[in-house]
């Protein structure tokens, strides 16, 4: 399959290396998001876009090469708001005749399928998200966004039972007042609802980290026994697995628009075999 790439930041970077690593896939070009409308003409044999934005531009860059017929993965992060993008971006899709994955990151995207399968498994119970330590790459691009930072660093600290503090980094432009974009940054949604301390620092560059990991606690019933204890952790590096999730649900993507199954989908309405290289047949004898 044919495959761009749309922003080069840390995702969009490490994305490039995930797609030339691929054997089914072939990278046929990376653009900035500037770039896109004058591009429209070279992209006519593209099958899926990685969409490797800021969260808050990806669903407008979704809808217009989901309205070239390309399918599109992003990994919009705004959890209350991922209902109404995928109604939206459904029927873009249909009509369109392709297919948008969304929310394809690892929280939400890997970490969702992972929720999903520890509710199967203890159905009445209750389940813990607990993130970092870390940098969170979307509250970063968030408090970057807040007029007068000229450089941020959002690192988030596990409290326990799905709870987090958030520790921001702000390097400010000249002529800015420190306290008056601390408000600003403070009520901005990604922080608004999170204990967050912002501290003014010189060179944001020295606390810099793509470091990250979550674990994911379920206590609950099954078949009657309660007290059921399921675990689910990882270490990682943000943007490349990210990234390496996203190529592997351009694959599901693919699939999807070539059985004409149209729509905008959430990854837990994916199945594992749809990502992997190879048939599903071969997927299945390997892995069950």
């Amino acid at each position: 399959m044919k495959v761009i790439i749309i922003g080069t930041g840390n995702i969009g970077t490490a994305a490039q290396k995930a797609v030339l690593a691929a054997p089914d896939m072939e990278l046929a070009g990376v653009y900035h998001h500037y770039e896109i409308d004058n591009a429209q003409c070279t992209m006519h044999n593209v099958d899926v876009a990685l969409i490797c934005l800021p969260t808050r531009e990806s669903p407008a860059f979704a809808e217009k090469m989901l309205r070239m017929g390309i399918s599109t993965v992003d990994s919009f992060d705004i959890h209350t708001q991922i209902p109404e993008v995928r109604q939206h971006l459904m029927a873009v899709a249909q009509e369109a005749q392709s297919v948008s994955i969304i929310s394809a990151g690892w929280d939400p995207g890997s970490d969702s399928m992972i929720r999903a399968l520890l509710q199967v498994l203890a159905p009445e119970g209750q389940t813990y998200t607990n993130f970092g330590p870390g940098r969170s790459m979307g509250h970063t691009v968030a408090a970057k966004a807040i007029k007068g930072v000229k450089n941020a660093l959002s690192i988030t600290l596990p409290l326990g039972k799905g709870k987090h503090g958030r520790h921001v980094y702000v390097e400010l432009e000249d002529g800015y007042d420190f306290d008056n974009v601390r408000q600003r940054l403070l009520q901005d949604d990604y922080f608004a609802h999170d204990a967050t301390e912002v501290e003014q620092v010189d060179d944001v560059e020295k606390y810099q980290t793509t470091g990250h990991g979550v674990l994911l606690e379920r206590t609950g019933v099954a078949s009657g026994r309660d007290n059921q204890q399921l675990e689910f952790k990882m270490k990682i590096d943000n943007p490349s697995l990210t990234a390496q999730f996203m190529v592997g649900c351009a694959r599901a993507a693919y699939r999807l628009q070539k059985e004409g199954r149209y729509g905008c989908y959430t990854t837990i309405e994916l199945a594992p075999a749809w990502m992997l290289p190879g048939s599903v047949e071969a997927n299945v004898r390997a892995l069950v």
